[in-house]
C-alpha cells in the first residue's frame, strides 16, 4: 500500500508508475476521489459528535420548556451522527480496497517496458563450449533418471503433470542445497527460520499475492487458508502489528519452506522435467530496514545471492526486471539468471525485491526512533529455489559419460562426494 500524502502531493507521479506498470491509470484518480471523500466524511463526523457532545452539556440545565425542544434536537443529531459515522466507514472501505488494487510506486530507474524490456547488469562465469568438449549435452531430465536423481513419471501418477520425486542422490543433492544455502546466509548474519506454509488470508493479502498473483495461489476455502508460494510470506507477517525498536534493525530472516504455485498462464512452457512446478523447496532471505537504507540492502542481497551462484560455479547474468514485470510489491526487482546449456538460454534462478514500505504498511509494521514511529521497509531475496537450481547444477557440470561433477561448496554436505555417477538400470 502507498502513502496517501504522497498520492494527494504527487498524484502524477502515482499515474506514471501506473502506466509504467501498465496498469489501470484511472484507479489513480477513483483512489484520490475515495479518499476526498473519507477525509471529508471524517471531518462531517467530528463536526456532527462535536455538536452533539456539547448539546448533551446543555440539556441538563436547560429550563423544561427548552429541553423538551433540545432533545428534539438531540433525537435528530443522533440521526445525523449515525448517518455521518456510516458515511465514514463506507469511504474508508472504499479508499482501502482501492488502495489494495494499487501496485508499489516503480523506481525511476527501473527500465519501462514488458517481460523481454529487462536491462542486463552484469554477466559471470564462462558459458561450456560442449562441442569442443567433444559431445553434446544432455538435459537436466535425462541426467537426472540416469542418476536415479529424479523420477517425474511416478510424480505425475501420484499427483499430476509438473510434480516430481527425487530420489536417491536428487534428494541428497536438496539437503545439501538447503544446508549449504542456510550456512551462508547465517554466515552473512541471517537468522534461520522454517515458516509455516499455510497462513490466513491477511498475511497472503499484506504481502500483495491477492492482486494480479492470486491466479497462482492456492486457496482451501474450507478453512480459508493460503499455501504460500514464496516464505516471503510468512516472513513478511511475522511481524504484523508490531512497532520494532530503530537500533534493532535490519532484521535478517533466511526462511526454509514448502512452496506451491498453480502456474496458470504457464501452459505449454517448461513441461518437460522439474524447471517448472507445482511444490518445491525455497530458501529465502528477508529483511526488515529502516526505509532509508532500503537501497543499500538490495544491493546487499544481490552481493549474497551473486556469492551462491558464483560458488555453485554456474555462468549467470543479472538483470534489472521491467517495471510490466515486477510483482505488485517491488518498486524494483534484480534477477539472477543462470545458463541453460540444453535452452541456449539464461533462466531465472533467483530474484531481489526492493518492496520499501509498501508491505509494511499493508501488514501494520512499524518502526519506533525515539518519539517517532514510521513504516519500515521489507525485502526479500531468493537465495536457492531447489529445483531450478538442480536443473542448473546438472546440465553445467555434466561430463561425457553422464556423470555430474558436484560443486566444491556442496561437497562437505554430500559427504565428500565429487561426482555423481549414473546407476545401472
Amino acid at each position: 500500500m502507498i502513502d496517501l500524502r504522497l498520492l494527494r502531493e504527487d498524484p502524477d507521479r502515482v499515474r506514471a508508475s501506473q502506466r509504467a506498470r501498465g496498469e489501470d491509470v484511472a484507479l489513480v484518480d477513483s483512489l484520490l476521489s475515495a479518499d476526498e471523500r473519507r477525509r471529508s466524511s471524517g471531518v462531517r463526523f467530528d463536526e456532527l459528535r462535536s455538536e452533539q457532545k456539547s448539546l448533551g452539556k446543555l440539556i441538563p440545565k436547560a429550563s423544561p420548556e427548552e429541553r423538551a425542544e433540545l432533545l428534539q434536537k438531540a433525537e435528530q443529531l443522533k440521526a445525523d451522527v449515525k448517518a455521518a459515522e456510516a458515511a465514514q466507514n463506507d469511504a474508508d472501505e472504499e479508499t482501502k480496497r482501492l488502495a489494495l488494487q494499487l501496485g508499489n510506486l516503480v523506481h525511476p530507474d527501473v527500465p519501462v517496458g514488458g517481460e523481454e524490456d529487462f536491462v542486463v547488469l552484469e554477466t559471470h562465469g564462462t558459458i561450456r563450449d560442449f562441442g569442443a568438449e567433444g559431445f553434446e549435452p544432455k538435459d537436466h531430465l535425462e541426467l537426472g533418471e540416469a542418476l536415479g536423481a529424479i523420477d517425474v513419471e511416478r510424480g505425475a501418477k501420484v499427483s499430476g503433470s509438473r510434480f516430481y520425486y527425487l530420489t536417491g542422490v536428487g534428494a541428497l543433492l536438496e539437503l545439501a542445497l538447503v544446508n549449504a544455502a542456510i550456512a551462508q546466509a547465517t554466515e552473512a548474519g541471517f537468522t534461520p527460520m522454517l515458516t509455516p506454509a499455510l497462513v490466513r488470508p491477511r498475511a497472503m493479502e499484506g504481502t500483495g499475492f491477492l492482486g494480479q498473483a492470486a491466479e497462482n495461489v492456492y486457496h482451501l476455502e474450507k478453512d480459508d487458508y493460503y499455501l504460500v508460494g514464496t516464505s516471503e510470506v510468512p516472513l513478511a507477517a511475522y511481524h504484523m502489528d508490531e512497532i520494532l525498536d530503530a537500533d534493532k534493525l535490519p532484521l535478517r530472516y533466511a526462511g526454509f519452506s514448502p512452496c506451491f504455485r498453480r502456474e496458470a498462464g504457464t501452459y505449454g512452457k517448461d513441461t518437460r522435467g522439474i524447471f517448472r512446478v507445482h511444490q518445491f523447496d525455497k530458501v529465502e532471505m528477508f529483511s526488515y530496514v529502516a526505509p532509508e537504507d532500503a537501497e543499500n540492502e538490495h544491493k546487499r542481497l544481490l552481493e549474497w545471492e551473486k556469492q551462491w551462484l558464483t560458488g555453485l560455479e554456474l555462468p549467470f547474468q543479472v538483470i534489472d526486471v521491467a517495471s510490466g514485470d515486477l510483482g505488485a510489491s517491488a518498486s524494483r526487482k534484480y534477477d539472477c539468471e543462470a545458463w541453460i546449456p540444453t535452452q541456449g538460454k539464461y533462466r531465472e534462478l533467483t530474484s531481489a525485491s526492493n518492496c520499501d514500505s509498501f508491505q509494511a504498511r499493508r501488514l501494520s509494521v512499524r518502526l519506533r526512533d525515539g518519539k517517532k514511529v514510521q513504516p519500515l521497509a521489507t525485502l526479500n531475496g531468493t537465495l536457492c529455489a531447489v529445483p531450478r537450481t538442480i536443473v542448473a547444477i546438472l546440465e553445467n557440470h555434466q561430463q561425457a559419460d553422464g556423470s555430474v561433477r558436484v560443486p566444491e561448496v556442496l561437497r562437505p554436505y554430500l559427504g565428500g562426494r565429487e561426482v555423481l555417477e549414473p546407476v545401472a538400470k
